[in-house]
């Protein structure tokens, strides 16, 4: 049950030793909260094929001609209302985990997000400059998804295949359903939900399109978001994120003995008309509201790091929407962040990487 995909590149097994190290990336940020620059990095978001997937003249003409044009301004006023004094959040948490787990490591460890200026790119070429040729790369999602852990994966085979054609890589596998990760999730939900008498507890996951789920189906057959899908056996699931979000409540209310009826799944963040996995996080907040639920609960565990999603969306949002319903007390759990337990787990996986006498294999 090794947590890694395997190495993957064109190159012979290699008689000298390698120097390896790790390149950890998370989604990524705008520079500031100017206009100019949410603009630049929606563009390269939702430019991205994986994200916005319709043909490219299509992708174009909406992205460049219409959203572009509106959306910039409202999203650098949510990006004001979470932005630290040391800049994004989401980068800020990434580099502070990024030093402790260097902290713990002895090999080079490198951060790079797959959008806006601190890119894979430089990251890879940090690792480069320190002689590192073998690299784990740590997509930081911890389910399977086109516009989030796929999109990783595929850039970083470009940029390895266009700069660094040298370099193995190996991959950590989505590790929704990983003990040691469930373990910190219960622990850090724990720590959080202290003093806090909650009635119900609400999983909010990132939302992707219902097209998603049928396009990531390798099989062809099996995923068709009937209720009944996720719960029989298919290899479908390696790379199903409404299946991998369902298996991580599980384990958690499992793990954490939460009593039926007392926690649910929901997806935030749709964007565009068309149907996106169900239910929406925001009519939920309002249907528990609205059916007696006073002291709400809500986590985000598509996240490993807080950021405009769940620091506006949820905690500031998501927390008006639900009181304005009628629910009266409202808590956001935190993401694991940089968060010690997390750290550990991350650094207890590297080390199993570190030592393991790995065969290169290229990947279908």
């Amino acid at each position: 049950n090794s947590i890694f995909a395997g190495f993957e590149n064109s190159n012979q097994k290699q008689i000298i030793l390698s120097k390896k190290g790790v390149l950890l990336v998370n989604l990524g940020s705008p520079d500031s909260t100017k206009v100019s620059d949410v603009r630049k990095y929606l563009d390269e978001f939702l430019m991205d094929e994986r994200v916005i997937d319709i043909a490219y003249w299509k992708r174009f003409l909406l992205i460049k001609g219409i959203v572009l044009n509106t959306r910039p301004k409202k999203s650098a006023a949510a990006y004001k209302k979470i932005w630290w004094k040391e800049g994004s959040p989401l980068v800020v948490i990434s580099e502070r985990f990024t030093e402790k787990l260097r902290k713990q490591m002895k090999l080079p460890i490198a951060l790079g997000m797959r959008y806006g200026s601190m890119s894979m790119e430089k990251g890879f070429r940090e690792l480069v400059e320190q002689g590192v040729d073998e690299v784990l790369l740590v997509p930081l999602y911890p389910h399977y998804a086109m516009s989030s852990y796929e999109t990783v994966v595929e850039k970083a085979r470009e940029v390895i295949q266009e700069f660094f054609p040298e370099i193995k890589m190996d991959i950590v596998e989505p590790f929704y359903d990983k003990a040691d990760y469930i373990e910190v999730m219960c622990r850090n939900i724990e720590e959080q939900l202290k003093g806090f008498e909650y009635d119900h507890i609400l999983f909010s996951y990132h939302g992707i399109p219902e097209r998603h789920i049928y396009k990531s189906d390798f099989t062809g057959t099996h995923c068709k978001i009937d209720g009944s899908c996720c719960k029989v056996k298919s290899e479908a699931h390696k790379t199903c994120y409404r299946h991998q979000c369902f298996e991580t409540t599980k384990a958690i209310a499992e793990k954490m003995k939460l009593k039926p009826g007392t926690y649910s799944d929901s997806f935030q963040s749709r964007l565009l008309k068309d149907p996106w996995l169900r239910p929406y996080t925001d009519f939920e907040l309002e249907r528990l509201a609205e059916e007696g639920v006073r002291k709400l609960a809500v986590i985000t565990p598509a996240f490993v790091s807080d950021c405009l999603e769940t620091l506006e969306e949820i905690a500031m949002e998501g927390k008006e929407e639900y009181i304005e319903a009628g629910g009266e007390d409202f808590r956001h759990i935190g993401c694991l962040n940089d968060y010690d337990p997390w750290v550990e787990v991350m650094s207890n996986w590297v080390r199993e990487w570190e030592v393991a006498d790995l065969e290169p294999a290229v990947q279908s």
